[in-house]
């Protein structure tokens, strides 16, 4: 199937100014999540800017440049890495996170062994739809968060700057045209923030005290540290990487809708986890977060239809060099929540409305009683979040929906006993 609406596809590369441009805009939509991770566990924004940066190119060098995918800091580890960095400190978490990797890698080779032809199988048009329809709803709540409450209380200011910068991002990309309208959300992102330096949501103090040139904060074992052997950082974080994994498939379907490619199959899904497993284990070997692909960056590709590698290497490069780069580092950092919410109505919008499309195109009959508990029960258990939680392990309610949806596409009949 080939997509003839994209602009680039993947191994097309863009004129040398298109390309910084198109870069940027990855690191606008991937940067408040992936330093809001390291800000709530306790570790150093910097050192999670560049190993976000050398994770997505060790992810691109696994999947032979085939996949282009943003790979970040992962909420699915805050718990545990919390409760590791007050107890032992980041040698604990960084073992959790190389034996996560380690996870994926056996997982890999697993997969490598039995083939991929399960795949449609388990996952056919009926489940993905909504499981990409819920990959992008789930995260309505934050963004609408985002948007409207300042601490905990509501703030106009937040709402004006969000819609304000919706508004012009829409307006960009649906009135301008070239390159202008290829780059709608830096433009939004800009707006945004000079509104919010004029409604008095910038502070410039962090700007001001940060070094031009700072180094992150390695964490280098044998150098910074004598690693040791931490049971509980390991059974505690490497049960979490099978949670990503569903996460991480959801992805790819979401990449091969938007593509028009077999990912799953070409380079394989044994590559994909193991680009995963790879990139947080160098996370783990630097002073790094767990971390694991981004649905923001999925989003910006979906709106400008712009899915070329190299975009995504610039946008890994540039993250790299913000980590050494503080008043950069510290700028992009300075950007207010509600720009960030303003955006991501969009861009986990287009997610979702890619996942209503799959439904669309495949002529999903929603009439018959097999599609509609399916559909119903994905979208509603992932929408609204229904966590499992056993002990320590919280399976996100976007997984959840994912092994219920696959679970009674394999179980239920063709049809119901009352439409036979």
């Amino acid at each position: 199937m080939h997509n003839t609406n994209i602009v680039l596809g993947i191994h097309d590369r863009p004129t040398p100014l298109r390309w910084l441009g198109l870069s940027f805009q990855h690191l606008f939509a991937m940067f408040g999540s992936t330093v809001l991770v390291p800000i709530l566990v306790g570790l150093n924004p910097g050192i999670a800017l560049f190993s976000s940066g050398v994770g997505t190119l060790m992810h691109i060098l696994v999947t032979k440049g085939k996949i282009p995918s943003y790979m970040s800091s992962s909420f699915a580890f805050i718990t545990p890495m919390v409760s590791l960095m007050q107890s032992t400190g980041y040698p604990a978490v960084a073992q959790g996170t190389i034996a996560v990797g380690i996870v994926y890698l056996i997982t890999a080779l697993l997969v490598s062994q039995i083939g991929t032809n399960w795949i449609d199988k388990a996952l056919p048009p009926v489940v993905v739809g909504p499981i990409i329809m819920v990959i992008g709803l789930s995260l309505a709540g934050t963004a609408g968060q985002n948007a409207t409450m300042n601490h905990g209380h509501y703030d106009l200011r937040f709402f004006i700057i969000a819609f304000v910068t919706l508004f012009v991002t829409i307006a960009c990309n649906m009135l301008l045209r070239g390159f202008a309208s290829q780059i709608s959300i830096l433009i939004g992102v800009v707006t945004g923030y000079l509104l919010s330096i004029t409604l008095g949501l910038v502070d410039f103090s962090s700007i001001i005290r940060t070094p031009w040139l700072q180094a992150p904060a390695f964490e280098i074992p044998f150098i910074a540290y004598q690693p040791h052997i931490y049971w509980d950082a390991i059974l505690g974080m490497a049960p979490i990487a099978f949670v990503t994994m569903t996460e991480h498939m959801g992805h790819i379907v979401v990449l091969n809708e938007l593509t028009g490619e077999q990912f799953l199959k070409d380079p394989g899904l044994h590559r994909t986890l193991a680009g995963d497993g790879v990139a947080s284990m160098v996370a783990g070997l630097i002073g790094g977060p767990a971390i694991t692909s981004y649905g923001e960056n999925i989003g910006v590709m979906a709106l400008n239809k712009i899915y070329s590698i190299y975009v995504v290497i610039g946008a890994a490069i540039l993250a790299m060099l913000f980590g050494f780069v503080g008043k950069l580092s510290a700028v992009i950092q300075s950007i207010p929540l509600p720009v960030i919410g303003g955006i991501s109505f969009l861009l986990f919008g287009v997610i979702a409305s890619s996942g209503l499309r799959i439904l669309i195109d495949n002529q999903i009959d929603l009439n018959r009683n097999r599609n509609l508990m399916i559909t119903s029960s994905i979208l509603v258990i992932g929408i609204g979040n229904a966590f499992l939680q056993i002990g320590d392990f919280q399976f996100s309610g976007v997984a959840v929906a994912t092994i219920v949806g696959i679970g009674l596409n394999l179980v239920l009949p063709q049809k119901a006993a009352s439409e036979l």
